[in-house]
């Protein structure tokens, strides 16, 4: 699977490692702190300077956006609406003493079931272990107004105690584990009566290896076992989460309506019809001219996007970022853009899985203007779309870093002194101080840009060869296409980067998270599970591995704590060369048995000494290893005639008051 939002460098834990702890301006940048949560605010800047018609643009795409709310709720579980709404009555109704033990407890855990758009962990999965007792939620229940509920106390009581309380109860959302029933083991809502070898069955039946166009098969459908018959239950108007796609709908036709261009407007258009319909042929159709569309200032994608909240990889989660461009940034990935085809043809991998012709690469720095569904609260720093191989080959991708995102992320992790507790040496400290930042934005870049628009499928292999390891295949190959050309000296020569040695400072975060520093992400015993985890865990330790005999990565213990230590970047960029072509090679090939065999033997399994190590390490910098955020507010000012005469933008709301005005606003689905 290709990529449109992704996490790579934005879930590496901690990008920036400046020592000033003063931020560079009045904003207030940090919201919120919980479990293992942090929420922060992102600026908008440049706003206030788009035209009136930009503004409104962004205004209704806005709204398109929120309104699509519960269909990430639902789609991640088939309890989660219930469990919010009851959440939310308690919480609201509450007339107990809010400094109890109980009561804390209790809004930890909404405030996690909010973030996880669900019940569940939004990056591994695993279901929250809530605080508080299964009596206090009883009690609290039972003594909310008749009014808020949409069956009686009882009622509720017994069909979500278990989901909440019961650790055997849909314990995982997305299950990654090798040897099970992947989809009767995963709590996502996608799937319901039907086995894994069912579903596999179904879709295999359906593909054609020789149609050169294929659909997304499965993208925006739920399968489900009726009467003994196997059915799609498509998402559109009249369908499946129908209402919620009324609203999305409304809200795109007033988009539609300020268009900035025809290109613009022609894609709207086709994505309203692809709502009403269901058609993915529709949806290939609106890709096509959504790639297409690289003049509009204000940019936007809403719809049935990533299938990684689905075990085998084929189901789109629904999420929506409204953006527009940053025109000043935006020269660094168009001349990377415009280099695409020399990055091409100079790959390691083999020829005959390279593209003769690079067709449509476009890419651009964006400021993003509101996160939803599947890109909120947690959200990454890059895009890259369309996925169908298909369409990125014939008319090309679009691709590109949200920059406003990143520089939250930095300003809030100032002086947090992870790279002094982490970092082998103050020649590592200061290579990071000084270059990281751009190279972090640059490895995002040339991620986004070619490393997933890179190769090609061999004719007749199914997009969904590699099933399970699919999306960790795919995000590796294009983490490697990045990590291999940013030591390239093409990007001092096209003048993205000043120094050849800057490039080492991302070889050196990346390798010291993917090893280490990510585990913090795991809990104690557990295995790796979530795909961006697995690709830069299979990218270290393989590098690790190969580059031993040369002691290329050498992991040096001093007073009691584990480094790494880069000796030979040379060396280590060869090596990311030469995993590059093996798994593009897997990928073009379609090759499952490798595929697993490489992710299972480094991608999987944690060292339980190390892992220990860093737990502790990193717990005493009390730093939140997850960040989020919360949206600025939209207003639309009008005259007298009820005409918009400006949009204003607000950054004020804090989390709680956001996410009860969101499940207040934006509800379509909730009884």
């Amino acid at each position: 699977m290709n990529k449109f939002i992704i996490s790579i460098a934005s879930m590496a834990i901690l990008t920036t490692s400046c020592t000033d702890t003063t931020k560079t301006s009045e904003f207030d940048y940090n919201v919120d702190r919980f479990a293992d949560i942090e929420v922060l605010r992102y600026k908008v800047p440049g706003f206030e300077e788009l035209s009136l018609n930009q503004k409104k643009l962004i205004y209704f795409l806005n709204e398109a956006a929120l309104h699509g709310r519960d269909i990430m709720f639902d789609q991640n579980g088939k309890y989660n609406l219930a469990v919010r709404q009851t959440l939310e009555a308690i919480y609201t109704n509450f007339t107990g003493d809010k400094d109890s033990a109980e009561f804390k407890a209790f809004e930890k855990y909404l405030k996690q079931v909010w973030f996880g758009n669900g019940i569940h962990h939004h990056y591994s999965t695993d279901k929250f272990v809530p605080e508080f007792s299964a009596e206090f939620f009883a009690e609290q229940v039972k003594d909310l107004p008749a009014e808020v509920l949409s069956q009686s106390a009882d009622e509720i009581i017994a069909t979500l105690s278990p989901v909440i309380f019961d650790p055997t109860v849909t314990p995982k959302r997305v299950n990654q584990a090798q040897g099970q029933d992947l989809i009767l083991t995963s709590a996502a809502n996608l799937y319901e009566g039907v086995t894994q070898q069912e579903v596999e069955d179904y879709y295999n039946k359906l593909k054609d290896p020789n149609d050169p166009t294929p659909i997304s098969y499965g993208l925006n459908t739920k399968l489900v076992k009726i009467d003994g018959k196997i059915v799609e239950l498509p998402y559109k108007i009249g369908g499946l989460y129908g209402e919620a796609i009324e609203n999305i709908v409304f809200w795109l036709k007033k988009a539609e309506e300020v268009a900035e261009n025809d290109a613009q407007k022609a894609h709207i258009e086709k994505l309203i019809n692809f709502y009403e319909t269901g058609d993915l042929k529709t949806f290939d159709e609106y890709s096509i001219l959504w790639a297409q569309d690289t003049l509009s200032q204000v940019d936007f994608v809403n719809g049935f996007i990533e299938s990684y909240g689905d075990p085998l990889g084929m189901k789109g989660a629904w999420e929506s970022l409204v953006n527009f461009k940053n025109l000043d940034a935006s020269r660094r990935t168009e001349i990377i853009s415009e280099n695409a085809q020399w990055f091409e043809d100079n790959s390691p991998v083999d020829s005959k899985f390279k593209k003769e012709t690079v067709k449509g690469v476009s890419a651009k720095v964006i400021t993003a203007a509101i996160l939803a569904g599947d890109c909120y609260p947690s959200t990454p720093i890059g895009i890259n779309l369309p996925n169908a191989n298909w369409i990125r080959a014939n008319y090309g991708s679009k691709s590109v870093t949200i920059e406003n995102i990143t520089d939250a992320y930095d300003e809030a992790a100032k002086g947090n002194g992870f790279n002094q507790e982490f970092a082998y040496s103050e020649v590592e400290i200061e290579s990071m101080n000084k270059y990281l930042s751009l190279t972090d934005k640059l490895h995002t870049d040339l991620h986004e840009c070619l490393g997933h628009g890179s190769g090609k499928l061999l004719p007749g292999v199914d997009p969904d060869a590699l099933k399970a390891y699919g999306s960790t295949i795919e995000e590796t190959r294009a983490d490697l296409f990045a990590l291999y050309y940013l030591a390239d000296e093409k990007l001092i020569e096209i003048g993205i980067l000043d120094n050849p040695e800057a490039y080492k400072s991302e070889y050196y975060k990346y390798i010291l998270n993917g090893y280490m520093t990510q585990l913090t992400r795991i809990e104690p015993g557990k295995d790796v599970e979530e795909s961006h985890m697995r690709n830069r865990k299979l990218i270290a330790e393989w590098a690790y591995k190969h580059g031993k005999e040369d002691n290329v990565i050498e992991l040096v213990k001093r007073d009691g704590k584990t480094f790494i230590k880069i000796n030979d970047y040379t060396k280590l960029r060869n090596l990311f060369g030469q995993l590059l072509a093996e798994i593009q090679r897997i990928k073009s090939e379609g090759d499952y048995d490798a595929a697993m065999k490489l992710v299972e033997e480094y991608a999987v399994k944690v060292d339980p000494e190390i892992h220990k190590e860093v737990l502790e390490r990193y717990a005493s910098l009390n730093i939140a290893p997850y960040k989020g955020f919360v949206n600025p507010i939209y207003t639309v000012v009008t005259d007298e005639n009820g005409n918009i005469t400006d949009v204003k933008i607000d950054y004020t709301e804090n989390y709680v008051d956001q996410m009860l005005r969101y499940s207040r606003d934006y509800s379509h689905l909730t009884k």
